[in-house]
């Protein structure tokens, strides 16, 4: 064989294999991986515009601009506070007895120039997770929705970030984190469903009764300027998810498309299941039942996507969807004027999902967990370990989000005077419209 010959076998084969790439001290990069991560994290962004289109669709059309807004301004926000502390108060090692983290070095993300996470560059890692950072105080914006000033909302989801996330993200998705070591495998939370939906769906509830009902709540109507739009932004929601939930698994691989899998079959089983209700009860199948129904599915898979089976996948999509169509309907009879049901859909569909994935978890996941316990591990030993995970996530999220209203509220204001609420957040804080009749 000449020599041509062989160079260009041995060039065709190194073109056909994995490619590999070495950092510069040396780690090895898995470009796979990295691919995934890369269009994981563009997939989770998209869904900021997703829900401010969801959001934006939902309240009248003198608040259209101003919530949306709630929404990007949380990507610049957070996204500046994420770079400069975020990463380091939930990724550093323990300080204040674990409550949260600290390393100086990832300030600014200067420490993690040539750093490489299981194959994967730690910027993406930290992008990555820094898009989960900036949607979850944006959820909250839902229940404050119409009546809130800007000035104050800034400073709350600034504080919220701070003082919520960055310790809860740092129990339960740190290497130290108190929860991450509870029990033989931990809490189970693959993409937030503690961390993210509870988190910001109990802290709207507090947001929500504090502020006070609209005015003319459940007295004037109030109908949605745009389904359309919402409908949209539901559709940009379930197309991110899959960003969101398998790229949790920070690899491209078997987890990976059992997260993807799960997360379509729940999404689509809370939808239907919606409808279902809806044409039972009503006679008509709504779009925005369609749109809810879509999220309480996504929602309740977010903590299980890696471990159920694709019968449990089915079962959370139906129970969420069910649960969180009569926690919509209880807020009217009780009185508190959650907007855009950032409680009834995030807090209740996810809280659902963390507790009632301990009886659908693989019996693979259940043996290595009885491999590290050294006993039989259990399906009511990991619920044990869910409703800690659960009930510090309340406790946390409550008193935190009471003492920030307090603390806003005194200092730059929170609650829109009448007069401007009343003229809308899109004339009275923008100067703007979002649209024009003229």
């Amino acid at each position: 064989m000449s020599g041509k010959m062989k160079g260009f076998i041995s060039a065709l084969v190194l073109f056909l294999l994995p490619e590999i790439i070495f950092a510069a001290d040396g780690s090895v990069i898995d470009t796979g991986s990295t691919s995934w991560m890369l269009i994981s994290t563009a997939l989770v962004l998209l869904m900021m515009p997703g829900l401010a289109m969801f959001y934006g669709g939902l309240v009248r059309s003198k608040n259209v601009l101003g919530t949306m807004m709630h929404t990007f301004v949380a990507m610049a926000v957070i996204g500046v506070l994420w770079v400069i502390c975020g990463y380091s108060l939930t990724f550093g090692k323990n300080i204040l007895g674990g409550f949260i983290g600290w390393n100086p070095d990832f300030f600014f993300l200067k420490g993690i120039d040539e750093g490489i996470t299981g194959g994967i560059p730690e910027y993406i890692v930290a992008m990555f997770q820094g898009k989960f950072a900036i949607i979850t105080p944006a959820l909250i914006s839902g229940a404050m929705a119409e009546r809130v000033y800007l000035r104050g909302y800034i400073m709350f989801i600034a504080l919220w970030f701070l003082v919520v996330y960055c310790p809860l993200c740092h129990w339960v998705w740190a290497s130290e984190g108190w929860l991450f070591n509870t029990g033989a495998a931990g809490v189970i939370d693959l993409a937030g469903g503690l961390v993210i939906h509870v988190s910001a769906g109990v802290s709207a509830l507090v947001v929500a009764i504090f502020l006070g009902p609209r005015l003319g709540y459940q007295k004037l109507a109030a109908p949605p300027n745009n389904l359309v739009m919402t409908l949209m932004g539901a559709g940009l929601l379930w197309v991110g998810w899959f960003g969101f939930n398998a790229g949790s698994t920070l690899q491209s691989g078997l987890d990976t498309a059992r997260a993807l899998t799960m997360t379509q079959i729940s999404a689509a089983t809370g939808a239907l299941t919606w409808l279902c209700i809806e044409g039972i009860i009503y006679r008509k199948a709504s779009a925005l039942g369609f749109a809810s129904g879509t999220l309480a599915g996504l929602v309740v898979i977010t903590p299980a996507a890696a471990v159920v089976l694709p019968v449990g996948a089915f079962f959370l999509g139906a129970v969420s969807s069910m649960a969180c169509f009569y926690a919509v309907q209880m807020k009217n009879k009780l009185g508190y004027d959650d907007a855009l049901d950032c409680f009834g859909i995030h807090g209740v569909g996810s809280g659902l999902g963390v507790i009632l994935l301990s009886f659908f978890i693989r019996d693979s996941w259940l043996t290595n967990a009885s491999t590290a316990a050294g006993r039989a591990w259990t399906s009511f030993d990991q619920l044990f370990v869910q409703l800690k995970g659960l009930g510090a996530t309340i406790s946390l999220a409550v008193i935190a989000t009471v003492i920030l209203c307090i603390l806003v509220e005194k200092t730059v204001g929170f609650r829109m005077d009448p007069e401007n609420e009343y003229l809308g957040m899109d004339q009275s804080l923008h100067g703007e419209r979002g649209y024009d009749f003229s």
